[in-house]
């Protein structure tokens, strides 16, 4: 991952009486490709995907609201990262705007893991890519109480949105 350039990582709930966003630029990760670039890449066997989220740093805006999410519902101190492992099996070319890629793999938080796939899209950004995903995780699936007090309700569902770089190795 390039930690020099901009990176963010959104967590959204869409409740009935209460939206919000959480939002974080502390990511860190990595991709392995099975070719020196996307171009040249087939996916599958011999590639990697990786990041993980500092979870102690997503602000809301609130900061009772982001100590109760920290402290009550995601417990940091125990659990202090979202993460995923994977591979890319599958990369395909999208005229004049990059490439579609899927990973398969774990996404694990607060201690329970769930099997994904998170598709990407990934456009040439300098010397590398910019990489953008989104998918949904279910709360109840990460064993994750669902918070119902007055200033901190969620739906079950949370969609996370990464935004983030990639450049080869230097």
């Amino acid at each position: 991952m390039d930690l020099e350039a901009a990176r963010t990582v959104r967590f959204l709930s869409r409740a009935t009486i209460d939206d919000f966003d959480g939002v974080t630029d502390r990511i860190d990760g990595y991709a392995l490709l099975d070719a020196p670039t996307l171009e040249e890449a087939s996916g599958g066997e011999g590639t990697a995907f990786y990041f993980e989220v500092e979870l102690a740093s997503l602000d809301t805006g609130i900061g009772l609201r982001n100590r109760h999410m920290r402290d009550n519902y995601l417990e940091v101190k125990q659990y202090p990262h979202a993460t995923f492992e994977g591979t890319i099996p599958d990369i395909s070319a999208v005229p004049g705007a990059g490439y579609r890629i899927t990973t398969a793999g774990t996404f694990t938080a607060h201690g329970m893991s769930i099997e994904l796939e998170i598709p990407c899209a990934v456009a040439p950004e300098g010397e590398g890519y910019r990489v953008r995903c989104a998918f949904e995780v279910l709360l109840s699936d990460l064993d994750i109480e669902i918070p119902q007090v007055m200033f901190l309700k969620l739906a079950n569902e949370i969609r996370l949105e990464l935004d983030f770089a990639v450049r080869p190795p230097q």
